[in-house]
């Protein structure tokens, strides 16, 4: 996928080496909103499996939204009784927003998140992760629709999510399976370029990464879960289904104009840095082809329905001139967006400027034919004529796809220049309850090309050896724009559309 700025590509995947090193490799992320209920038993549950399975250091960070109950004592609790636990606390609510936060501040290779209630067997979790350490995969998901996955729910439930999914696939070609599964993972690199594109706070969060990054060419790893439906969630499944298919829409109006850089989440064909230097290799030429035949085709009959309408108050070659044109403007549109993946307003109308020298060429054949076969016959049947302006159409097509590749929409290579570096944000978190002065939690750098991995640091047992991790309060308003706000302030939005419809304020 390419535009005509592209703003930067990830590095290349790498299997992230063990070595002994003080930051643990994975950071599960718990998303809570006035759960006091239920998080002990299930940091408890979560910190005893990590312990005996995982076989790196780890940390379990609960992401306190907004709770008004005893979520943040339990929380303090946690994590002043076991060194791998630390707490996060949001002023606002939204998993979304809450995953955000956390995982831009966390200094792990490997980010990762589940619900409270645990309703996936964590036996699921190290082949979550595994993918993603050995660098074969960017992100991964549970699945609940897999068929090898046993779930244990209601038929309501069932059909909802099994209907959501088809909306995704049918609306914007999703090809995962489950978008809504609380089971996720993603490699903190790819987590720096990819997050900021995301704008839900809330329940969409995760189907907007995932189509995002299908839609970039990350690879998405699945894993069979076993999943049991929790009959006390607090989900407000029609509220939350409303603000899905409002995302549905918005992504996939996002995705159709072309306003999305995806190309900054690029990667480059293989690891081996030869198959990056491989000479004289078309690249993504079948695709251009089958795309070029698809519009080709379309254009073809848009074409000859433009030529009957106009040649029934003009003559055959005014019509001709006028459907040809329309068609062209038209077919220059398509093919710069969907054969040639040209995404923006950059170039526009260069690009109609010079697909209309095209379109010259293609008008001086069809208008020959037209002329010889004038010359031929004085009055030439209207299927005649259609037939003559086809096979006309068919050389000037072949024609037109080598102009356009070669010409209006030539592959850009490293040469046109460097790609411009991603800014990215640094995230300030505030310091630990009940202390004075914020402290940086977690910054981002920017990626211009490939880093050399940090060590995978295996885990000591039974004891760690890096630091504990103290509860700590953050507020998103600080981790947007990294200035220091007075403690009693509330809540300020991370990006425009920060908002959550229905969420009191």
């Amino acid at each position: 996928m390419r535009t005509d700025s592209s703003p930067g590509t990830l590095p290349a995947r790498e299997h992230l080496p063990a070595a002994d090193a003080g930051t643990p490799v994975l950071d599960v992320v718990i998303p809570v909103h006035n759960e006091e209920k239920d998080l002990r038993p299930c940091v408890r549950r979560l910190h005893e499996h990590l312990t005996r399975t995982f076989p790196y250091a780890f940390r379990i960070t609960v992401a306190d939204n907004a709770s008004t109950d005893g979520t943040p004592l339990v929380a303090a609790r946690l994590a002043a009784e076991i060194p791998e636990v630390g707490t996060f606390r949001l002023e606002q609510k939204g998993r979304g927003r809450a995953l955000r936060t956390v995982w831009s501040a966390s200094e792990a290779p490997i980010l990762a998140y589940m619900d409270v209630d645990l309703s996936t067997d964590l036996n699921a979790l190290l082949p979550l992760v595994a993918p993603l350490i050995s660098g074969h995969s960017d992100l991964a998901i549970g699945s609940r629709l897999a068929r090898s996955s046993r779930v244990v729910r209601g038929p309501k439930r069932e059909f909802i999510s099994r209907a959501y999914n088809l909306i995704l696939r049918g609306s914007l070609q999703a090809r995962f399976s489950d978008a809504q599964c609380g089971f996720k993972a993603i490699r903190r690199d790819v987590a720096q370029a990819l997050l900021p594109l995301v704008e839900d706070t809330g329940w969409f969060f995760d189907t907007e990464m995932l189509v995002l990054a299908e839609r970039a060419g990350l690879r998405i790893h699945e894993v069979p879960v076993d999943w049991v439906d929790d009959p006390d969630s607090t989900v407000h499944i029609v509220r939350t289904a409303t603000d899905d298919l409002k995302g549905v829409w918005r992504v996939g109006k996002a995705l159709t104009t072309g306003s999305l850089s995806l190309d900054r989440l690029a990667r480059p064909f293989g690891d081996d840095p030869r198959d990056r230097e491989l000479p004289d290799v078309p690249r993504g030429l079948a695709r251009q082809l089958v795309g070029f035949c698809v519009v080709g085709g379309l254009s073809t009959l848009f074409y000859l329905a433009l030529y009957s309408v106009f040649r029934q108050f003009s003559g055959s070659q005014v019509a001709n001139a006028l459907a040809l044109l329309v068609s062209a403007v038209a077919n220059t549109a398509a093919n710069r967006r969907l054969t040639f993946g040209v995404r923006g307003r950059g170039g526009a109308v260069r690009h109609q400027a010079q697909g209309l020298v095209v379109f010259g060429i293609g008008l001086a054949l069809t208008s020959g034919s037209l002329a010889a076969l004038g010359t031929a016959t004085d009055s030439p049947a209207h299927s005649t004529e259609l037939a003559v302006l086809i096979a006309a159409n068919l050389a000037a097509t072949v024609l037109r796809f080598l102009l356009f590749r070669a010409w209006v929409f030539p592959d850009r290579t490293e040469s046109d220049g460097p790609s411009p570096v991603v800014a990215t944000p640094t995230v300030v978190a505030a310091s630990p309850v009940g202390a004075a002065s914020p402290v940086v939690a977690g910054h981002i750098p920017s990626v211009p090309g490939p880093v050399p991995a940090a060590p995978l640091p295996h885990r000591p047992v039974p004891h760690l050896s890096y630091d504990p991790y103290p509860t700590t309060q953050v507020r998103a308003g600080e981790a947007a724009d990294g200035n220091r706000r007075d403690a009693t302030m509330r809540l300020q939005p991370v990006r425009p559309h920060d908002t959550e419809p229905g969420d009191p304020r």
